[in-house]
């Protein structure tokens, strides 16, 4: 597998949330060499222009749906990071880009990455490939149950479900190691506001700054299982060295965190006692109503021995520092 110190790595969607954090943490650890690629379809390389300082580290103007953009940054590449993809939120509003970034995308990243003799693909999946989960024992092999699910939530669960396919398909007719990492929602540092469970987080935090009091969608006992960037990064380097292939596994905090609390938790952090309201958007597409959760990360622990570090309240107190020195 491929050693982290003095390695060549690409990170496809660079300039995102994750992404960063990947280059970030790769820098820390001694690699050689780092090529950050996005399009910058939702933004900018304000994420990684403190990286770009470092010389190791390199940004290149790619898309993933064009495969001849990927072939020249992956030349003797040790390991791929797929990170790039359509969320749900911008899959709604674009379901034929969304379902193409997601499948074609990915397959074209491992196209490339086959071609120029990648040893390993750490790909970012969901655990939304587990859809409405219910009550239902939620491991690592619990299967999609979609019925009832909004259609923009059900294409992404399922995109991602075909980006795991597609990996194992490369691992077992060309040998190329394959990881896919399920996250749950990640948060942190460069937030952005594309996720819908986050975009929670994100909007509690300007209606605190703005003086407005904080709204809960429903009556917020939805939970959510939310985990910190820097940790989801960590995973995917652990990943990266490990000797597993394969075998699909959730990065999660393993907690179940309600709305009501999470709210709680921002004006905490924002050190505001401003009251939160209740009130439903009827255009926002809403996660189905989850009241447990329960997701477990014994894969991970048992397979890289991974473990997230860094608490929900500890997470929110750094993204509203960011924030606050960071403002939009």
């Amino acid at each position: 597998m491929p050693n982290i110190s003095e390695g060549r790595f690409v990170v496809v969607g660079g300039a995102s949330l994750l992404g960063s954090h990947i280059g970030e943490q790769l820098l820390a650890k001694g690699a050689r060499e780092i090529v950050l690629i996005d399009n910058l379809a939702l933004g900018s390389t304000k994420n990684i222009d403190f990286l770009l300082t470092d010389k190791r580290c390199s940004f290149v103007r790619g898309d993933a749906l064009r495969l001849n953009e990927l072939y020249d940054p992956m030349v003797n590449a040790d390991g791929v990071f797929a990170v790039a993809g359509f969320l749900a939120g911008p899959l709604r509003a674009n379901p034929w880009l969304g379902i193409d970034v997601n499948v074609r995308g990915l397959q074209n990243i491992l196209e490339a990455s086959r071609y120029q003799r990648v040893k390993k693909v750490v790909f970012s999946s969901s655990n939304g490939i587990y859809g409405a989960v219910g009550n239902e024992p939620n491991t690592d092999d619990s299967p999609l149950r979609w019925a009832g699910m909004p259609p923009a939530l059900i294409m992404y669960c399922a995109s991602k479900i075909m980006g795991e396919g597609l990996g194992l398909y490369y691992q077992q007719e060309y040998g190329l190691d394959f990881l896919a990492l399920r996250y749950s929602a990640i948060y942190g540092e460069r937030q952005h506001k594309r996720a819908i469970a986050v975009t929670q987080m994100v909007r509690a935090y300007e209606s605190i700054r703005a003086g407005k009091r904080p709204i809960i969608e429903r009556d917020g006992s939805q939970v959510t299982d939310y985990i910190y960037a820097g940790d989801a990064a960590r995973a995917n380097l652990m990943a990266m060295s490990s000797q597993a292939s394969g075998a699909g596994m959730n990065i999660v905090s393993g907690i179940d965190v309600s709305q009501s609390h999470l709210v709680e938790l921002v004006l905490s952090a924002c050190d505001s006692d401003l009251k939160p309201e209740y009130y439903t958007d009827p255009d926002t597409l809403l996660l189905p109503i989850e009241r447990k959760l329960g997701f477990s990360r014994a894969r991970a622990k048992d397979s890289l021995g991974w473990e997230p570090q860094v608490s929900i309240e500890e997470g929110i107190a750094k993204m509203v520092k960011w924030l606050d020195q960071n403002p939009v």
